[in-house]
């Protein structure tokens, strides 16, 4: 069964709005607006069409309620690095993956790319400071071996380690005016 979606807050949904449609390729799909549960406040729930029949929404939240001080990343704010909890997008080709790395680094992104062997992955940050990627797997994700040898690694005290990916990093090229 696929994800419909995965919500998220924004404190800043012009700049989340932005990044998801202009720099990530994602379409505006539907904008939900109602109270906040209690009444006390507002809320517009913004989702964007991801392709593939799945979907991702941000909440813009308007509510003393709840205030304004907290946070939107899903790893640093508690205590874990940036590559820990982060959302992973399919690239079908390596022409749509390099497509998406120039639209990020002429935006003024530096863009992190790891080569995993079974795919090829670049990787930005949010305006929310969440990690996100792009992920191009040419061939099978889990192959047949793959699939046999899970169980035991999933149980073993100590796994055996994977190879470490190639790593490159490529620049911002231009700041995009707005």
């Amino acid at each position: 069964m696929a994800f419909h979606h995965v919500s998220l807050a924004t404190r800043d949904l012009s700049a989340t709005h932005r990044f998801y449609t202009e720099l990530m390729g994602f379409k505006l799909a539907k904008v939900q607006c109602g109270p906040t549960p209690g009444g006390t406040g507002w809320s517009r729930l913004v989702f964007y069409d991801t392709g593939g029949g799945g979907m991702i929404s941000f909440w813009d939240l308007h509510d003393d309620s709840i205030g304004s001080a907290y946070q939107t990343d899903l790893s640093s704010s508690l205590g874990l690095p940036a590559w820990v909890n982060h959302m992973a997008f399919d690239a079908p080709t390596l022409e749509d993956l390099e497509r998406h790395k120039q639209r990020w680094r002429e935006s003024g992104i530096t863009v992190a790319q790891l080569h995993w062997g079974f795919s090829v992955s670049i990787y930005a940050v949010d305006p929310n400071g969440i990690l996100v990627e792009f992920s191009h797997t040419p061939g099978s994700f889990a192959t047949a071996e793959d699939r046999a040898s899970a169980p035991e690694r999933l149980a073993s005290e100590q796994p055996s380690f994977d190879p470490l990916p190639k790593s490159e990093f490529f620049p911002a090229v231009a700041t995009l005016q707005r």
